[in-house]
């Protein structure tokens, strides 16, 4: 476990900056070991300790500031719910209230330095926090809720006040749930369910209503963070505290932005770490969206296909909507590990099974058709000119007596078969009846996973309602989209926590050899010419083509002797972006009178459009493989990030490419030319032979290496094309731009 070597971190004020390499990290703050050897190259943590909120969502003792008791108060309302939850979870309660001797009948003081004790929580129900803060920290108070408004979410003013409550915050040693957050953490939780619980994480409270009501269900319920705008405490804290928890089966997020992209996915690893599963809405995958949500928290939003990409990268499954949330969540906290991914349809109709025995290979679930003896068995039940196949059509009848339970156990006893769906599109009273009975009592005899589609619209059937709900082992749904996602989540997250490996746990810690030669190389506030960013990639030991940089005509004419014809002929110039659109490129030049004409040329071009050139490259002409790109961007919340894709002149077009945040291994590199739409183009297509996969896999992780050691300096890099040639052949960069921060 994780955290069980560093001990238990309160706060940290250096999470997510970037220290140049060799800087040694700070001395130990809040709590933080300082001999941890705990950050990357590129100065960024490898490690985060989980807080310890034990004494925030079950304290011992609770200061309520500003509390009240008169008629029509706003502030009446909270004290009256705080002074409900402490007498439930056992908590001694104090008012806190400069001028009134007593609230609901409880002995008032007049400020937290007048307390009887040492409290666990602070509760401050003021319009300004901030001149409280120091009080909090000289009484030793361990958390702090502040539900007032006004600060980052709206605007630079409101974010300058913000700033400041962070840093008498951390000055005070106190930890704090919000500004700008509301009762959530403080509501009524049932606790006469049992099972592995959802707990829930959500920057808008009213978004995580529909995850609360789980527990009419009869789905457990144990934790409710509402965060705000994240002064402090951020969703990052509670995803690493609630993946410890024993009793937490599953974590739900509202997310409407990332505090701090590299502390999120710390707390991702953790999970998935710990088997534990988080599934995610994320606000911000249209640019409406992105605003809305920046101006009700103020935070960054970031790139949507990054933080895609993030949250694949570390197993959080991304929905897009509260019930899509609601229905995987449950079902991944409730439903044991798969014994095997095959999903088998099973129905009363034909037209029913076969309509979403579709919608479930569009989803990506694997239907596979069963053997010819499980055929043979289940028509002993089922009529001869029904298939059986996968899906499974029963006709109708047999639901309503003996071979209906029959049919459901010989599916069950399928070792190809881990999951069994069953939509039963409306009541059809007493078969529909006689078949939810026996489904359910299929599902507790087995460990494989039986989910029912209730399809009607009025979900008051008795069946429904007693014996449907009332089964822990049957996962209900009201929707068939809705649960081909949460099956299609429980089996993605089982197979990716299966022999999940921590990329933190082998991220380069010390600079390479490579480091010191393309430090020489940066040009800080430049973009590097052709030449100079092919230098780059020499020193990671990227292959780029045999060339030589000539200022003369009769020097090209020796290079390209040297180099060996054809030859290609490019301008090279720290102004120069694009080339071909230009001209300033000739490819295919065959003769010494070509390549004199061809520096011309290119030199007269370069005058007329005023651009500055540091020489012509003579170039070998590489012309056999797949043009690639493999690139670096500066992302705001998460840093560096790697791009590949299919290159050429047309990769802007195209934009077929996948992305991943370092750290990541060559399981990961693999997986990103698996998303690609082009894929094909690699395994080679009409007659090509396939390209070679482990160099271009070995491009990308020697770039990410690059961007890990250069960190925030180099702002953009472009290898397009590379070009991938023939498997055993290697890869060639063709061509590179590099901008330097």
């Amino acid at each position: 476990m994780l955290g069980s070597t560093h001990g238990t971190l309160t706060t940290d004020s250096r999470r997510g900056r970037v220290v140049a390499c060799g800087e040694q990290p700070a001395p130990a703050v809040h709590g933080r070991p300082a001999d941890v050897d705990d950050y990357d190259v590129s100065g960024r943590p490898l490690y985060a300790g989980v807080p310890d909120l034990d004494r925030f969502f079950r304290p011992e003792s609770v200061a309520v500031i500003g509390a009240s008791d008169g008629e029509g108060r706003p502030n009446t309302g909270v004290t009256r719910q705080l002074l409900s939850w402490t007498e439930r979870v056992g908590a001694r309660l104090y008012p806190v209230h400069p001028t009134r001797d007593s609230v609901f009948g409880i002995s008032c003081s007049p400020s937290v330095r007048d307390l009887p004790e040492q409290v666990d929580l602070a509760v401050l129900l003021v319009a300004d926090p901030l001149p409280l803060i120091e009080e909090l920290g000289e009484a030793k108070v361990k958390f702090a809720v502040v539900f007032a408004s006004g600060f980052a979410e709206t605007g630079d003013e409101g974010a300058v006040a913000q700033g400041r409550l962070t840093a008498a915050v951390e000055r005070a040693g106190v930890r704090l749930l919000g500004p700008n957050t509301n009762l959530n953490a403080f509501e009524r939780f049932r606790d006469d369910l049992e099972g592995p619980s959802i707990a829930l994480i959500t920057q808008s409270g009213h978004q995580g209503r529909p995850v609360f009501a789980l527990q009419e269900l009869g789905i457990r319920l144990s934790h409710w963070a509402p965060t705000g705008n994240e002064a402090d405490l951020e969703t990052a804290d509670f995803i690493s505290y609630f993946a410890e928890r024993p009793e937490v089966g599953a974590i739900a997020c509202y997310i409407e932005g990332l505090k701090d992209g590299r502390s999120f996915l710390l707390a991702a690893d953790r999970a998935a770490r710990r088997g534990v599963p988080v599934v995610a809405v994320k606000v911000g995958r249209t640019e409406t969206g992105a605003r809305t949500a920046a101006s009700h928290t103020g935070k960054l939003t970031g790139a949507d296909e990054v933080v895609d990409a993030a949250m694949r990268q570390f197993g959080v499954i991304r929905v897009d909507g509260l019930d899509e949330l609601q229905d995987s969540a449950a079902l991944l906290a409730r439903a044991r590990p798969p014994r095997a991914d095959g999903v088998v349809v099973y129905s009363i109709s034909g037209g029913t099974g076969a309509h979403v025995a579709d919608l479930a290979s569009e989803a990506g679930l694997r239907l596979p058709q069963l053997s010819e003896a499980r055929q043979a068995e289940l028509h002993q039940w089922i009529p001869e000119y029904l298939s059986v196949a996968n899906p499974v059509d029963n006709g109708g009848h047999p639901v309503g007596d003996w071979r209906g339970r029959k049919i459901i156990d010989a599916i069950l006893d399928d070792p190809e078969v881990g999951v069994l769906i069953c939509p039963v599109t409306g009541p059809f009273p007493p078969l529909s009846d006689r078949l939810v009975r026996d489904l359910v009592d299929a599902a507790e005899r087995t460990d494989k996973l039986v989910c029912v589609v209730w399809g009607s619209p009025v979900g008051t059937e008795p069946v429904y309602r007693d014996v449907l709900l009332g089964s822990s082992r049957v996962a209900t749904f009201r929707t068939v989209a809705n649960c081909l996602t949460a099956v299609r989540a429980h089996l993605d997250h089982h197979r990716f926590v299966t022999g999940y490996r921590s990329p933190f746990d082998e991220a380069p810690r010390t600079p390479s050899p490579s480091f010191r030669k393309a430090q020489a190389l940066m040009r800080p506030g430049q973009q590097l010419s052709e030449h100079a960013a092919k230098q780059l990639l020499r020193a990671y030991g990227i292959r780029v083509p045999r060339e030589q940089l000539v200022t003369s005509a009769a020097a090209a004419v020796r290079a390209a002797g040297l180099v060996g014809y054809p030859v290609v002929m490019k301008a090279s110039g720290a102004q120069i972006a694009h080339k071909t659109e230009l001209g300033l490129v000739k490819i295919g030049l065959t003769s010494a009178s070509q390549v004199r004409d061809a520096y011309r040329e290119l030199t007269d071009i370069a005058r007329y459009e005023d651009v500055s050139l540091d020489g012509v490259l003579v170039c070998q002409m590489v012309e056999r493989g797949v043009e690639m790109v493999v690139g670096v961007t500066h992302d705001e919340l998460f840093g560096p990030t790697v791009t590949v894709g299919l290159g050429g002149v047309l990769v802007e077009v195209l934009r077929d490419t996948a992305v991943r945040v370092p750290p990541f291994g060559e399981e990961q590199a693999r997986d990103m030319l698996a998303e690609l739409r082009g894929r094909a183009l690699l395994d080679g297509v009409r007659g090509r032979p396939p390209a070679d996969l482990d160099a271009l896999v070995e491009v990308v992780l020697r770039v990410q290496r690059m961007a890990l050691e250069l960190g925030d300096d180099l702002a953009e890099l472009d290898i397009n094309p590379l070009m991938v040639l023939p498997r055993g052949q290697g890869a060639v960069a063709l061509d590179a731009l590099a901008v330097c921060r």
